[in-house]
């Protein structure tokens, strides 16, 4: 049964008075998972979950058999229990798929996603918030990080995870201006919608989610969570900032050597001998100017060693956001395979990170790892078959007959031409899609025998990385890390914390 919705302003949680030193960054897909986010919020900073492609992540696992059964603890928890059990009747399999059978296919997004999709994402982001703070203290804070460029899944995303309480919203790869009010709606109980991007376009068009109409009239209470705009400049900050409607409630500072995608360097695109973005000081923030704002800020993209917190700290900031100290550590989503992969090449002094301009179908450079037998390797690329079936990235685009269409530079090459793309956006795109879900350990099995290849995405700074494999050779905890990462902070600040 639903509880009862309350028509006054529900108490803020506690915990967001005091800001994290810490936040663990938010990687897809399900890099950063709900056990991930549990352990960081568990010891006193920002655990963070991906909201990216969840809807696809849960009906996986529920297919893999649910081991241990946590996302039917957490559905039996969901505000509508007939939701809850529409999505265990499609997906969950008792005892798991066989290994050789494929998983089931999943609604597409589209500007208006079909109600099972919608269902979908709003459970699967629900499930991982719920665990993610699942036996935590009241003052432990979860937050979910979003992307800009993957708009028609941000706001049945988001929704999922207010109903399970999350703290903070992150959100990047683009200028995510709608956000705060679509938080406001959602925590009001109305319809949340963010304006469209659709290529070609002539008429305004909406993503929008309507908790009544997905659960009925009677909401339970929903806590606005705070927002956390990504920026890689402090001249989208002081934007964001200037005007109320779109202000965040503060920002990360993220610099060009972060993992995943990256904002490309301004002005015209330059390329160094290895074929990576040239970045210079008109893509750096001035940090003078973003502590000038007055809103708090956490500085992310080669931060991840104590000396990065203390340069963090000494510039005005709150502190840092870090990913690949995370990624790497025993307790994120990462599949044993690469994991391994990853730690061999670290050990060795081998492990490259390479920021590849077209490899990201948005168009926004995105880091690779540099790994044998993945989608990183020329070879490997060429003789995957090009397709998009799970289709996050896609790009919406007008019609001729003013009917929106979809396409993706990943998929293959005549149907993208035929749908108005340009032959040059198609080179050298690799669909991230499924390489991230193979990262995880869930790649799709193809009928036809082919099993999906990794695509492992880290931050190209490893100077933690290096250290924390000398001192745990055969691995680490995210507690590890956060207690490498605040080596250098002063006792009384310690004990705030």
């Amino acid at each position: 049964m639903a509880l009862a919705h309350t028509e006054h302003a529900p108490t803020p949680r506690p915990g967001r008075e005091r800001r994290p030193v810490v936040i663990q960054g938010g990687m897809g897909v399900a890099i950063s998972g709900w056990r991930l986010a549990r352990e960081v919020a568990g010891a006193g900073h920002l655990g963070v979950v991906s909201g990216t492609a969840m809807d696809a992540v849960i009906s996986r696992v529920l297919q893999d058999g649910d081991p241990g059964g946590h996302y039917r603890r957490a559905l039996a928890h969901f505000p509508s229990p007939a939701m809850a059990q529409r999505v265990l009747d499609k997906y969950f399999i008792d005892g798991g798929r066989a290994t050789d059978s494929p998983y089931k296919p999943i609604p597409k997004l589209t500007l208006e996603t079909a109600v099972a999709g919608e269902e979908l994402g709003v459970v699967g982001n629900f499930a991982e918030v719920w665990l993610a703070k699942e036996g935590l203290a009241e003052d432990a804070v979860v937050g979910i990080n979003c992307l800009e460029k993957v708009q028609m899944g941000t706001p049945t995303a988001l929704f999922g995870a207010m109903l399970a309480g999350v703290d903070y919203v992150l959100m990047g790869a683009g200028i995510p201006r709608e956000i705060p009010q679509l938080l406001r709606s959602l925590a009001a109980g109305e319809v949340g919608r963010i304006s469209a991007d659709v290529a070609g376009g002539t008429v305004r068009r909406h993503i929008e989610v309507d908790p009544r109409g997905l659960l009925g009239e009677e909401l339970p209470p929903i806590v606005k969570p705070d927002f956390l705009a990504i920026v890689s400049v402090d001249q989208l900050a002081t934007y964001l900032h200037r005007d109320p409607d779109i202000r965040p409630d503060g920002f990360v500072v993220e610099r060009p050597p972060a993992g995943g995608h990256s904002a490309p360097p301004r002005g015209r695109l330059q390329l160094d001998e290895l074929g990576e973005p040239v970045y210079g000081a008109r893509d750096e923030a001035d940090l003078d100017k973003m502590a000038a704002i007055g809103l708090p800020f956490w500085m992310a993209g080669a931060y991840g060693t104590p000396e990065g917190v203390a340069q963090a700290l000494s510039a005005g900031a709150v502190g840092v956001q870090v990913g690949t100290l995370f990624a790497l550590s025993v307790d994120s989503g990462l599949a044993p395979g690469p994991r391994a992969q990853l730690m061999d090449r670290l050990r060795g002094g081998t492990l490259t990170v390479r920021n590849d301009p077209r490899a990201s179908p948005t168009g926004f450079p995105f880091k690779v790892a540099t790994l044998e037998g993945t989608a990183s390797e020329a070879e490997v690329y060429e003789a995957r078959p090009r397709l998009c079936d799970l289709s996050y990235l896609r790009q919406p685009y007008q019609r001729e007959d003013g009917e929106v269409g979809y396409r993706c530079a990943a998929e293959p090459v005549h149907m993208y031409l035929k749908k108005g793309g340009a032959l040059e956006d198609t080179v050298g795109r690799k669909c991230l899609c499924n390489g991230l879900m193979a990262n995880i350990g869930m790649g799709q099995h193809r009928k036809d025998g082919y099993d999906e290849d990794t695509l492992v995405t880290l931050g190209q700074d490893l100077d933690g990385a290096e250290v924390l494999i000398v001192r745990h050779p055969q691995g680490w905890r995210a507690v590890d890390a956060l207690s490498y990462l605040q080596e250098q902070l002063p006792a009384v600040q310690l004990a705030s914390v």
